[in-house]
Order: C-alpha cells, then sequence, then structure tokens
C-alpha cells in the first residue's frame, strides 16, 4: 500500500477533512452503511445469526474496517473464503467466531486450528485437518459442506456417508468436532427457479443424515444474501451476509433500498484534462468511437488498472451533478467522457468525478455497460485507489 492509501486509510468524517487531504482518486467506504445493512438484515432473519462474508478484502472494501464494523453492527460470524484471510483479521485483534472454507493442499491448517478457526470441509481435507489438529494439540472446529446442486466445493450425497463416519473416528479420537453443516444456492437471485426448492430439500436430507450420525450441530447455513431475501425458509441458525452487507441488491428488479440497505461505496476521481475536439476525432484505442460533432472531451484519470471493467463503454460519469458516458474503450490509466460543446472547460478541469456511488450512478449502471454483475465491478476496484473511510450516510456527513 502506498503513503497516499496508508494515510488515508486512518481518516474518518468531515468534508473539510477530505477537502484539505485532496486526492488524486479514491473509493469512499460508508462504515455506518455497513452497520445498517447488518441490523437491516439481523431483524429479518432474527434468531438466525449474521455471518458477515469479508472474502476478498470485504469485496473491494476493506476486510478489517469492515469486519470491524458488521460485528458493531451485530453481525456474529466472520466468512472469509481463504484461512490466510482469516489469519489477517487475526492479527488486526478481531476474535469473533470465524469461518474459512476453500482449501488447498498448502493452506496452513495448523495455524488455523491455533487461531480458532473455524475450517470448512469437503472432503479430502478432513484428514489434512484432523494431522493437524493432533500437531498443535487442539480440537478443530469444522463444518461440513454438502453440493446441494452447485457443482463446486462440499461432499456429493453420495460420499457423504462415508465423510460422516471418518469425521466420526477423529471426532470420537479427540482431534476434531462437527459443529456445522453448509452448502451453497445456486440461483435464489432468480426466486421464479425450482432448483432453489431442490437444493433446499437436498439439504434438509443432509441435516437428517448428519442428526442420525451422531453430530451435534451449533449451526445450519445455506442462504446467501439472494436468499436470505426472498427464501425464509432457508435461514437455519445462520445466513452469510455477503453482497448486501455492502448495500447491494441481488436481483436486477429490486433496489438496495427496498430492502432498507445503503451502498457503502463511492469511487470517485477529478478531471484530469479538458479540450475541444473537432467532428470526427477518434477517442482510445482502435479507435472504434469518432465524435460526431465538436465537442468537449475530458479525461478521467481511472482505467482497468484501477478496476474499471475494460469493456465498459458508454458507462456514466457524473461531474457537476450531470452524467456524462464513456467513449471509446478504457484503457490501463484512463478513460475518456464526452462533455459536449456548450460547456466552460474551466468548470470541468479538476472537477470531482464520480464512477459510482453517493452523488453518482449506481455501480449497476457500470455492471450493465461491462455485462457483468455489481459484485464483480466493486470487487475489482484495484489497490491503486486509496480507500477512505467515513462515518457518515448518504447526503449526510463524509464527502
Amino acid at each position: 500500500m502506498n503513503s497516499e492509501a496508508l494515510e488515508e486509510s486512518n481518516l474518518t468524517n468531515s468534508t473539510s477533512s477530505a477537502q484539505a487531504t485532496g486526492f488524486e482518486r479514491r473509493a469512499v467506504i460508508d462504515l455506518s452503511a455497513i452497520r445498517n445493512n447488518v441490523k437491516q438484515i439481523s431483524d429479518v432473519v432474527a434468531p438466525a445469526a449474521v455471518m458477515a462474508v469479508v472474502k476478498a478484502d470485504a469485496y473491494g472494501h476493506g476486510a478489517i474496517q469492515v469486519a470491524k464494523a458488521a460485528l458493531e453492527g451485530g453481525a456474529r460470524w466472520i466468512g472469509c473464503a481463504h484461512v490466510t484471510e482469516a489469519l489477517a483479521l487475526r492479527e488486526a485483534g478481531i476474535d469473533a467466531p470465524m469461518l474459512a472454507w476453500l482449501h488447498t493442499e498448502d493452506t496452513p491448517f495448523e495455524a488455523a486450528i491455533d487461531a480458532g478457526l473455524d475450517l470448512g470441509v469437503s472432503g479430502w481435507e478432513l484428514e489434512r485437518v484432523a494431522a493437524a489438529a493432533r500437531a498443535v494439540q487442539t480440537p478443530a472446529r469444522i463444518h461440513i459442506k454438502v453440493d446441494t446442486g452447485l457443482g463446486r466445493n462440499g461432499s456429493t450425497m453420495e460420499a457423504l456417508p462415508d465423510l460422516l463416519n471418518r469425521a466420526s473416528d477423529f471426532q470420537e479420537e479427540g482431534l476434531l468436532r462437527v459443529v456445522g453443516l453448509f452448502s451453497h444456492l445456486a440461483v435464489a437471485d432468480e426466486p421464479e427457479r425450482p432448483e432453489t426448492d431442490e437444493q433446499l430439500a437436498v439439504f434438509n436430507t443432509a441435516i437428517e443424515l448428519i442428526e442420525a450420525a451422531g453430530f451435534d450441530l451449533e449451526v445450519r447455513h445455506i442462504a446467501n444474501t439472494p436468499g436470505i431475501l426472498s427464501r425464509p425458509d432457508s435461514h437455519y441458525e445462520m445466513v452469510r451476509l455477503g453482497l448486501g452487507l455492502y448495500g447491494l441488491s441481488p436481483f436486477e428488479e429490486d433496489t438496495p433500498q427496498s430492502f432498507g440497505l445503503r451502498p457503502a461505496m463511492t469511487v470517485k476521481t477529478r478531471v484530469a484534462n479538458v479540450k475541444m475536439v473537432r467532428p470526427g476525432q477518434g477517442v482510445s484505442y482502435g479507435l472504434n468511437y469518432k465524435t460526431e460533432g465538436e465537442t468537449y472531451l475530458g479525461l478521467i484519470p481511472m482505467g482497468y488498472a484501477d478496476g474499471l471493467p475494460r469493456i465498459a463503454t458508454g458507462a456514466p460519469v457524473t461531474v457537476n451533478g450531470r452524467t456524462y458516458p464513456v467513449r471509446g474503450r478504457i484503457a490501463m490509466d484512463q478513460c475518456v467522457i464526452d462533455l459536449g460543446a456548450d460547456i466552460n472547460p474551466e468548470d470541468f478541469l479538476g472537477a470531482e468525478a464520480i464512477i459510482f456511488g453517493d452523488g453518482g450512478q449506481s455501480v449497476n449502471t457500470w455492471a450493465y455497460a461491462a455485462n457483468t454483475i455489481n459484485y464483480e465491478v466493486v470487487t475489482r476496484i484495484s489497490p491503486r485507489v486509496p480507500r477512505y473511510y467515513i462515518e457518515g450516510s448518504w447526503g449526510e456527513a463524509g464527502e
């Protein structure tokens, strides 16, 4: 992380402090929005617990800061994909119950058990986890993952009885405790599809098998954000809040606000150059776009190295309260917007340019332009864009 990023990561609230420090590019993260989103979802799923999923550096928002805010907002668990992500949170002083579930043969299982992490187990990992527990002389806490239809990680139903038998042997030996059962929904963001019913039926069968095997489960969890919002029957004892934690909706037809959620990230920069060009001026690599008439072009100093999708031609950038389209290909470090012919260039050079978020357009507009999903757009904002943490709400405190 560069010195600017280190300095800005420690800043909080106030418009004046933001103006005083200045910036070239910035991702502003409203931690009060994180707390709000946890509270809203906690009210929906009570008495089930909320696991705040902060994998991939909290979808680009900053894992340590988001995890702390989520716990303050009422989350009881933290979820990570990789053990290394969870260990970094432990090193930052976060001692809440924490689950990591995506492993390789190089996963540091001994360090995970020593740090008190719960571990997801799909099959092959069980012996590695038991060996690590024996080495550190501490029983591992594991959550058995079952594949209910997504086809990625998780034990198949055919392999589950054998996995449970092996787990039972290790539990009797004192090397581990099976404390959870989980799975992942594949199409809960399309509530009309029947596969979610099918997955829940398989999950309930898995519950019967694991209970018949004599395991005393603390938590069962399968609901992601779309499952939380569309399938109350998927809540069980715990839900995993990912996208909704960041105030985004998994449904094309529903806004975050319709669920009481507040988007937490705003990405902004400043207009780096403004110039008048003639009709027929080519714009950016490939010259796939040419101006229709005389117009001013604004240079935006962010590109795909900053996380903007290269193909998002036409995506909106908001300057001085108006939205202007990206023209031509997005380059590594910059992109171009068409400001039109009837502007005063002095009003634009150095003006704040909002890529998405507070004061600008929804992140969904960039997702549509790139033919992708809002999850990807926020997650891919690169470390070159300093994170700036505020305590405010849209249109109130902060920038």
